[in-house]
C-alpha cells in the first residue's frame, strides 16, 4: 500500500510573510521542499495552499495543487480538506509534510509512513532525534516527547522532559544516561483518523503548550514515535533560519 504526502502551505505566516515564496539560491522554499518529498516513495505529492501566488509558483514546476479555504487556522485543517475532496479511504496514508523543511531526508519521509503501516493500532506516527546538549533540552521551542516501552507517545511538551529531579538540582549539563529525544515535525495519519481530529475541540493542554497533537492523546488515540533514521536539516521560521538554510545550498 502507498501513501500520500500534502505539503500545506501558506502565504500569510506571522514571523515570515510569503514563506514559501522566499529564494533558496535559484528555487523557492516551496519548490525545495517538494523536491524532498520527490525523493520519497510516495505515490502523490500534493501541495495544498489557499493562496494563488503559492498555486502559480507551485505549477511552474508542474507540482499538483488543492486551492483550500483561508478560513484554516493550521495544517491539519488544511489536510482535512484535501482529504474530504480527494475521497481517500479511511486507511489512507497521508504524509504531513510541512512546506518550510527544505531538507528533510526522502528516508525519514518514508520510515514515518512506514511508522504507522506497522503500527495498526495507532492513528498517527512521527519521529524523534536524540538530545545531547542541555541548551536545546532547555528550550522551550524545542519540543521534547516521552513515549512508553513500545514507542507509543506519553505526552510531548515545551518543558525538559523527562525532569531529571536528582542530576538537574544541581546541574545545568545533561548526564552521560541521559535519554531525552526532540521531537521532529513530520507525521503519518490515517485519513479517516484526520477526519475524526477536525471535529474535535481544542483541549486544556493543547492550549497551554502550544502543542496539536496533544488533542490526540487527550482523546486516547495513539501516537508511535520512531528514531529518525537520519538527522534532518533545519527548517525556516523566521528570517535567521531562510539565511542560515541558505548558506547551506551556496555551491
Amino acid at each position: 500500500m502507498g501513501y500520500s504526502i500534502i505539503i500545506p502551505a501558506r502565504h500569510a505566516s506571522s514571523r515570515l510573510p510569503g514563506k514559501p515564496l522566499h529564494k533558496i539560491a535559484d528555487k523557492t522554499l516551496i519548490e525545495r521542499v517538494y523536491e524532498c518529498a520527490q525523493k520519497s516513495q510516495a505515490d502523490e505529492i500534493i501541495i495544498a495552499t489557499d493562496d494563488q501566488r503559492i498555486e502559480a509558483e507551485a505549477k511552474k514546476f508542474s507540482a499538483q495543487v488543492c486551492m483550500t479555504s483561508a478560513a484554516h487556522t493550521t495544517g491539519t485543517d488544511r489536510l482535512a480538506e484535501v482529504i474530504h475532496s480527494r475521497c481517500y479511504p479511511d486507511d489512507h496514508i497521508i504524509v504531513n509534510l510541512q512546506g518550510d523543511e527544505p531538507l528533510m531526508p526522502a528516508s525519514v519521509i518514508n520510515q514515518v509512513a512506514d511508522n504507522l503501516r506497522n503500527n495498526p493500532e495507532a492513528s498517527s506516527a512521527t519521529v524523534c532525534t536524540r538530545i545531547l546538549d542541555a541548551d536545546e533540552l532547555f528550550d522551550p521551542n524545542v519540543v521534547k516527547v516521552v513515549t512508553d516501552a513500545n514507542g507509543f507517545a506519553l505526552y510531548f511538551s515545551r518543558a525538559s522532559i523527562p525532569w531529571d529531579r536528582a542530576h538537574f538540582s544541581a546541574h545545568t549539563t545533561l548526564p552521560d544516561y541521559a535519554e531525552h529525544y526532540r521531537h521532529i515535525g513530520l507525521y503519518a495519519y490515517r485519513a479517516g483518523f484526520l477526519k475524526r481530529f477536525v471535529t474535535w475541540p481544542i483541549c486544556h493542554h493543547e492550549t497551554v503548550e502550544s502543542l496539536e497533537q496533544l488533542r490526540s492523546l487527550w482523546h486516547g488515540e495513539k501516537i508511535h514515535v520512531d528514531i529518525a533514521k537520519d538527522i534532518p536539516g533545519p527548517g525556516v521560521d523566521t528570517l535567521d533560519d531562510l539565511h542560515k538554510v541558505r548558506q547551506m545550498f551556496v555551491d
